[in-house]
């Protein structure tokens, strides 16, 4: 939030009740010209931003309002929310950037290993949700020089020793540039599951044949057809069958957000 050149009203969706279009914890920044993010669109965000201008000019307002989502306000979605408003300037600044850099903690992590072609369309996808991503390949030099700030590289060789490090409940996505590679990580993934079983998720790329091959080569190291179950391969919501990059990427996105939506 780039709050240092003027004064704005932050926004924040602090409850809601019911059908709404935000969660808790949605916020928009408004300024006396423009505004950054978003608490829902419609006739609902309208109003606040008419309330947070109306407090860049005077300061005067209950911290908190109530907005019902009926016929009078113009929506239909039939819930309740419940906004703050907070006048904020250059001052507030590193007070706001630990609030929401405490926000972003509790949100999911995926693990990302492989950092090719589709791995980068998946990274530009998933850089925009609100989850971490820990972003792991064997080749230091293949990631990007700049990031968003909740998007974390690593360089693990070999590659699969970095599982043993994740957070738990980490969600995993294997897309190496090799066989071998992915072949290993999912190995040490099924191996930490049989000692944790804490990985919500392990998302393997490729075809019904490749898991073919390597659920026959898993179960000659010694890992049950149950072990194996636990891998999602092909990975993406079904129906969508673009093989470009771009269109894999929003089909694994989508499979991941069902399944954090399903682990809640």
């Amino acid at each position: 939030m780039n709050l240092v050149r003027q004064d704005a009203v932050l926004v924040t969706v602090q409850a809601h009740r019911g059908s709404v279009p935000r969660e808790a914890g949605a916020w928009m920044a408004v300024f006396a010209d423009h505004c950054v993010g978003t608490v829902g669109g419609g006739r609902l965000e309208w109003q606040a931003m008419q309330e947070a201008r109306a407090r860049l000019q005077s300061d005067v307002g209950e911290p908190m309002l109530r907005y019902t989502l009926g016929p009078a306000l113009g929506q239909c979605c039939g819930g309740e929310v419940h906004l703050r408003f907070e006048r904020v300037g250059a001052a507030d600044v590193p007070a706001l950037a630990q609030r929401f850099d405490q926000q972003k903690a509790s949100w999911p992590l995926v693990a990302l290993f492989g950092g090719g072609h589709v791995g980068r369309a998946l990274v530009a996808v998933l850089r925009t949700l609100p989850l971490r991503l820990q972003w792991i390949d064997s080749r230091d030099e293949i990631f990007p020089p700049e990031l968003a700030a909740h998007v974390a590289c690593e360089h693990s060789q070999p590659v699969q020793a970095a599982v043993a490090c994740l957070p738990a409940r980490a969600h995993v996505l294997i897309m190496s540039f090799s066989h071998a590679e992915d072949l290993d990580v999912v190995a040490a993934c099924l191996q930490r599951q049989r000692s944790q079983g804490d990985l919500p998720y392990i998302g393997l790329i490729g075809s019904r044949s490749k898991w073919a091959a390597f659920s026959h080569r898993l179960l000659a190291r010694g890992f049950s057809a149950q072990e194996l179950a636990q891998v999602t391969c092909p990975i993406g919501v079904p129906g969508i069958h673009g093989k470009a990059p771009e269109v894999i990427a929003v089909a694994v996105a989508a499979q991941l957000l069902q399944v954090m939506t399903n682990t809640d």
